[in-house]
């Protein structure tokens, strides 16, 4: 008989762990919290009294936007195993060419997202990008240095040293500008690598920075890529589908309220299904994949006390925050940009992107009222800083989701009305939507206050120690989840992969079944610098601090990369920035 898994968590960790497992021979059982959702914070969902028009055709919502850089390797491949038509989800992918930095009262900077290689190549980025950035020689020289020091210093340093470091101290924020904070600190961790740059560690920033940063001087490789429909639409339907055909057994609805565990081994799980009493469900293995703040109260004493790496579950459920996105949707499918969208000077630190340039044919007239054309989808990644003057407004203090968007709304045209221009009207927007998890509390004492349901995971300084593996010292317990260490040690749809990939390996291991294990990828760096990092291995195994190696052919390359800098504003300013004319 198939050894059988109790898959706890039916988000993007839990449905790849089914996955994976479905593949190999195994029986799986998931159970999921949302009655209506598969696919945790990846979903997508209908805003509810938008189908006035077509009963069964309700506006999209989601949780935040999709992103897929092209350093991502686990989930794309499982996508290449999910049937849509004709081929795979994988086709649903459509490459990006530009990202955009508004700022306030300023021109936006734009710019495309490769490194020029061709002529036509060259004609693009110069017509395309503003080098407007008023950012100081000294701060460009530093900025680079510091990227330099990441991409030559060994793995050690950076698990060791970098990882006690904030980004914000190692990119020296605090003696610098404002606006050297804003664009180079702040605006390219908060917003792209969904982390804050004063509690993020040096090592997980810099090296998913490095990653996407690559990634644009790799013309193999599509940097920013998005889905080319509503994610339930385009993946997640067609995703649970192929699981259920092919024998998962998908149980929604359905919460975990206790692991039992009894000599060393898990006996059973305790499930509710939709609030009523738990009932005990058991297998083989169990896979945990569901959110850190979600497993902390599962770890019981018993269970720590037999492996205390488990604590650190406990201990991590307090590094959350929020980042939850709002939609906004437009009589007029407004060009924000041909891309993600960073407003680099908001104190909520927002991104967006506007969605129907992407969709291809996506029917969304006939949803809502009938007027709607654009869909303006935007993150919130920082709910804990005071909102424009005069309200200030804190957006996990706001009162009501009424407040949040006004605030949103405001930050987005002060950033894009600019020079005379007006992208941005109020007239323009005929419904908006706030992810659900956002709602009044329900405390009695606090019945005022905003709750969020599911916070995203922070990788803080000194937190590494703290996160488990995929497995445990309970034999047949196993852990699924953006908290376990990966490659990719950031809270992703990839990580969560990539757990769910680690976790299986071992419960492959441990079941002696004859299957192949599944593919982990580590992330790249360039052969180039093999040498410059070895050198740094060498110090760092004497107790020496980084030091850059000082070789001809680095310096001509810098002076190459400053001359080059140097020409393009010299061109951009003359030549390819128009500015508007004011009235």
């Amino acid at each position: 008989m198939n050894k059988k898994v109790i898959v706890i968590g039916g988000g993007v960790a839990g449905m790849s762990a089914a996955h994976e497992l479905i593949e190999r021979g195994f029986e799986v059982e998931v159970y999921e919290k949302n009655r209506t959702y598969c696919g945790g914070k990846a979903r997508s969902v209908d805003v509810p009294h938008t189908n006035k028009k077509y009963k069964d055709k309700f506006l999209p919502g989601e949780h935040g936007f999709r992103f897929f850089p092209g350093f991502y390797k686990h989930i794309t491949d499982t996508m290449m195993r999910i049937p849509f038509g004709d081929g795979t989800v994988h086709d649903n992918l459509v490459q990006v060419e530009r990202v955009k930095i508004a700022r306030f009262d300023k021109l936006a900077i734009e710019t495309v997202l490769k490194m020029p290689v061709t002529q036509e190549d060259w004609n693009e980025f110069f017509a395309t990008s503003h080098f407007g950035t008023d950012l100081t020689p000294d701060e460009i020289k530093l900025f680079t240095s510091k990227i330099w020091q990441l991409l030559n210093s060994c793995y050690e340093r950076r698990v060791n040293d970098y990882e006690r470091v904030s980004w914000w101290q190692f990119m020296e924020a605090d003696s610098h500008s404002e606006n050297y904070r804003a664009l180079l600190v702040n605006g390219l961790t908060r917003t792209l690598v969904a982390a804050n740059a004063k509690f993020a560690s040096t090592k997980t920033g810099g090296d998913i920075f490095l990653q996407l940063l690559l990634n644009m001087f790799d013309k193999k490789i599509q940097a920013d890529r998005v889905l080319n429909g509503p994610t339930n639409d385009v993946w997640l339907t067609p995703w649970l589908n192929h699981l259920k055909e092919n024998g998962v057994d998908y149980r929604p609805g359905a919460s975990c309220t206790k692991l039992e565990f009894e000599n060393g081994k898990i006996t059973g799980a305790w499930i509710s299904f939709d609030g009523g009493t738990p009932e005990k469900v058991t297998g083989d293995y169990y896979i945990l994949a569901v959110p850190v703040e979600v497993a902390a109260p599962l770890m019981t004493d018993d269970m720590v006390e037999y492996d205390m790496t488990l604590d650190g579950i406990r201990k991590l459920a307090d590094s959350v925050a929020w980042m939850n996105g709002i939609q906004f949707y437009l009589n007029e499918d407004v060009g924000v940009g041909k891309g993600h969208c960073i407003y680099a000077d908001t104190p909520w630190a927002l991104t967006s992107i506007s969605q129907m340039q992407f969709w291809g044919d996506y029917d969304i007239e006939k949803r809502g009222n009938g007027k709607v054309k654009g869909i303006l989808s935007v993150d919130i990644s920082n709910w804990d800083e005071p909102g424009l003057p005069p309200t200030n407004k804190i957006a996990s203090k706001c009162e009501s989701l009424e407040e949040i968007k006004e605030e949103v709304w405001a930050q987005l045209k002060k950033s894009l009305n600019v020079c005379g221009t007006e992208v941005l009207r109020d007239d323009m927007v005929e419904y908006w939507h706030i992810d659900a998890d956002i709602h009044p509390s329900r405390a009695k004492d606090h019945p005022e206050l905003l709750r969020n349901e599911e916070p995203l995971l922070v990788n803080r300084v000194h937190t590494w120690a703290l996160r488990p593996e995929a497995y445990t010292r309970i034999e047949n317990l196993f852990l699924a989840s953006d908290y376990v260490r990966t490659f990719t040690d950031l809270a992703t749809m990839e990580g969560a992969n990539e757990a769910a990939r680690r976790a299986v390996n071992c419960i492959i291991e441990v079941s002696g079944e004859e299957a192949d294990e599944c593919a982990i990828w580590n992330l790249h760096e360039p052969d180039l610098l093999e040498n410059a990092r070895d050198h740094d291995k060498k110090r760092y195994d004497k107790g020496l601090p980084y030091k850059d190696m000082k070789r001809p052919l680095l310096t001509l390359v810098g002076q190459v990369i400053g001359w080059t800098i140097a020409e393009l504003k010299k061109i951009s300013g003359k030549d390819t920035v128009t500015k508007p004319t004011e009235d």
